[in-house]
């Protein structure tokens, strides 16, 4: 693409706000919709009665794989864009993958039923940090390259910057109430299952061994005692 062509589509774009109509799709459409997956998820965890396979296990990981997320999008909710903050975004999404892994391989190894549509769901939770992350780096090219440059001339390049200015008490609340409801409730609740379904089982585990115990040494009692008297 020539140069001219670009500067026409950059004019065009500055036109119609593209960054305005950008941000307000991360903050209103994006952000929001990512819960509707999460939710997915975890009813497919339930019908597939997780507690009673993998358990505690993944459980936890899908809840370091939420602190994955969730520590990058409070940042960036919280601080400008910069080399610092969009190092800890590529993190974040690095280190998410490499957990979905994780996760994928845990359920599997432990027979839990890992149904079509609960992978189709993983595509969505997989794909959208990305997706943001591209809007995001797009909305602020300067700092990619500074990224790129290491920060070299950017005293503030390598520390978080409160954002100026803050977003919305209202949005914050509102945010923070959807991850509240949509996340820490059902997940909290997963993982409470997972943890009770563990006592469940090693208590059962215990008493079983104290019957086969009890029922054993009694057995053997009655034949050492019988074989006593059969020497007499």
């Amino acid at each position: 693409m020539s140069r001219d062509r670009a500067a026409e589509i950059s004019a065009y774009g500055n036109a119609v706000d593209v960054r305005e109509a950008t941000t307000r799709y991360l903050l209103y459409g994006l952000l929001p919709s990512w819960f509707v997956p999460g939710l997915a998820d975890w009813v497919m965890h339930r019908r597939t009665r997780i507690e009673d396979t993998a358990g505690t296990k993944e459980s936890l990981i899908h809840s370091l794989m939420m602190a994955e997320v969730g520590i990058p999008i409070a940042a960036t909710l919280r601080y400008e864009v910069n080399p610092a903050l969009l190092a800890v975004q590529l993190g974040g999404a690095a280190v998410h993958e490499a957990t979905a892994l994780w996760d994928v391989r845990t359920a599997v190894r432990s027979e839990r039923e890992v149904r079509p549509v609960e992978q189709h769901i993983h595509s969505f939770l997989e794909s959208l940090p990305f997706a943001a992350l591209a809007s995001l780096m797009c909305l602020h090219a300067d700092q990619v390259k500074s990224l790129l440059r290491g920060g070299r001339g950017d005293p503030d390049a390598w520390r978080l910057v409160p954002r100026r200015p803050q977003l919305s008490r209202g949005y914050i609340a509102g945010i923070t109430a959807a991850i509240g409801a949509c996340v820490l409730l059902p997940y909290g609740e997963e993982l409470l299952r997972c943890r009770r379904a563990a006592r469940r089982s090693k208590k059962r585990a215990t008493s079983d061994e104290a019957h086969w115990r009890a029922t054993g040494q009694g057995r053997r009692g009655t034949a050492l005692r019988r074989a006593i008297g059969r020497c007499r």
